[in-house]
């Protein structure tokens, strides 16, 4: 018979609605994702404080948090550690910690406080081919209304790449706006792909009077969106 210890909690999937919890946090209490309704939001667990690779972790979504604002995204961190031990780590990262030229760096975005693993476990952050009491490195992102529409694990040993989570919101957001996909390694400026035509004839029959239109075949057709119009659409000046 299963106990609450032993109990299997199904991971979210993309498309569904994101767990619904309440945290204590290094910035106060939150209700997620209610706090964040309208807003897209980046939860990220890490193994713990006071370590390497996540402190690197750290003092990178600082320094990028006002990029990520201006994409209307808001960021929140979890681990398993202690609300104290959180404050302390990140005195520690503003106060001592230089790292490929960021230093003085204050992390503002709240850290969850998780010593139940109850939120990591509501996310899947807990994987036990790597720990049974650490979360590993998992993103998720959460749109405007609340649901997932996206999600990355790393394992312990490997640190994240930030730039492309920034590429992702910017290509789930384009994608939103203009009702299209992104090819292979798009960044704003390149061609995106518009949906499916149906058949050849269909795809020659669009592509007439549009002449930005690009069809390698009925099923492959892209058209160039400019960086300046993407950017003007998704980010908040």
């Amino acid at each position: 018979m299963e106990t609450p210890e032993t109990q299997i909690i199904p991971m979210p999937r993309i498309g569904d609605k994101a767990p619904e919890f309440k945290a204590v946090t290094t910035q106060g209490n939150i209700n997620f994702p209610a706090d964040y309704s309208g807003s897209w939001v980046i939860l990220f667990s890490h193994p713990a404080d006071f370590t390497p690779v996540c402190t690197s972790e750290f003092m990178t979504f600082a320094t990028m948090e006002g990029k990520f604002a201006e994409a209307n995204c808001k960021l929140v961190g979890l681990s398993v550690d202690g609300l104290y031990s959180h404050i302390a780590w990140l005195r520690t990262i503003k106060e001592k910690i230089e790292y490929k030229g960021m230093k003085n760096v204050e992390v503002k975005f709240p850290l969850i406080e998780d010593i139940t693993m109850e939120v990591a476990k509501k996310y899947g952050m807990i994987q036990p081919g790597e720990s049974n009491t650490k979360a590993v490195r998992a993103v998720f992102f959460v749109d405007p209304k609340g649901v997932i529409r996206a999600m990355i694990y790393y394992p312990l040993s490997l640190g994240r790449n930030f730039d492309e989570l920034y590429r992702a919101l910017v290509a789930m957001q384009t994608a939103d706006a203009f009702s299209i996909a992104t090819p292979a390694d798009w960044q704003p400026g390149d061609d995106v792909i518009v949906p499916p035509a149906g058949s050849c004839g269909v795809a020659k029959e669009r592509m007439e009077g549009n002449e930005e239109m690009k069809c390698y075949d009925w099923f492959f057709c892209t058209k160039p969106i400019s960086k300046e119009t993407v950017l003007k659409t998704i980010l908040k000046k």
